[in-house]
């Protein structure tokens, strides 16, 4: 720790806001895998965490983290949607919240269609963000996964939930998590979200992940099915902009199945 603090307030926080932050935090470090920014203190309204110096990251930096991260997701989770262990706040990603349950759920296309994806695409439909036309799309391709056909036997994973590069922060110790909105999940769809949004030197990112813990065949495919999440967060909070990329995911999932 560089023994500086960055403190992040905000008034208008909803209840458990920064404690979810916090524990979710936790959680990942607990894994002893990718490097996580360290929680100084919390309270209602504020967190304080460690000051973290910046660097140019480099590829050896993008292979160490791929390969860290693998580490943080094999740690696990209790079950498919279950927030970080010993938390039972509410969970947020970004200023919307993020459905979760002690128990979580046994089956993944289930959890990922009612809690991942159906509800923001709706939000993002009663905003008129989303059209009529494009909703029903998205809810074909919701009803595909929740039937379990593209299930796996993959456990559930320690998910930061919000992994896209902005939540990677490149140190000289390599690349650090912020700002998780972690639970258990699969953990194709933190490695979907890093494409989305670009993540430097992302080939090394993913070779080096698939040389600590192999890919399963066909996860490139795949991709756009883990992105309908981060895609349908996004139409709700951020407009109709990112309505087209999740209508072609969707399609993506229906046209491959």
């Amino acid at each position: 720790m560089s023994g500086r603090v960055h403190t992040k307030r905000r008034p208008d926080a909803p209840e458990g806001f920064f404690e979810a932050e916090a524990a979710g935090l936790a959680w990942l470090a607990e894994a002893r895998g990718a490097a996580v920014v360290a929680v100084i203190a919390v309270e209602p309204g504020r967190i304080d965490l460690e000051a973290l110096e910046l660097v140019r990251p480099t590829e050896a930096h993008a292979r160490a983290f791929g390969a860290a991260l693998a580490v943080t997701h094999d740690a696990g989770a209790a079950a498919f949607g279950v927030p970080p262990d010993g938390y039972r706040g509410p969970t947020f990603l970004g200023n919307q919240e993020l459905p979760t349950r002690p128990e979580g759920w046994s089956e993944w296309g289930a959890f990922y269609a009612e809690a991942r994806v159906l509800p923001y695409a709706r939000r993002a439909a009663d905003r008129g963000h989303l059209g009529g036309a494009e909703l029903r799309l998205v809810e074909q391709a919701c009803d595909l996964i929740a039937g379990g056909d593209l299930d796996d036997d993959d456990p559930p994973a320690r998910l930061h939930g919000d992994l896209w590069n902005g939540n990677v922060q490149w140190t000289p110790r390599g690349g650090v998590l912020i700002d998780p909105a972690a639970s258990g999940g699969h953990r194709e769809t933190d490695l979907a979200m890093l494409a989305l949004f670009g993540c430097p030197f992302l080939s090394a990112v993913y070779e080096a992940y698939d040389e600590a813990h192999p890919l399963r065949p066909g996860w490139e495919e795949r991709i756009p099915l883990h992105q309908l999440h981060p895609l349908a967060v996004h139409a709700a909070s951020h407009g109709p902009s990112y309505a087209a990329s999740l209508v072609a995911a969707a399609h993506s999932v229906l046209d491959g199945s």
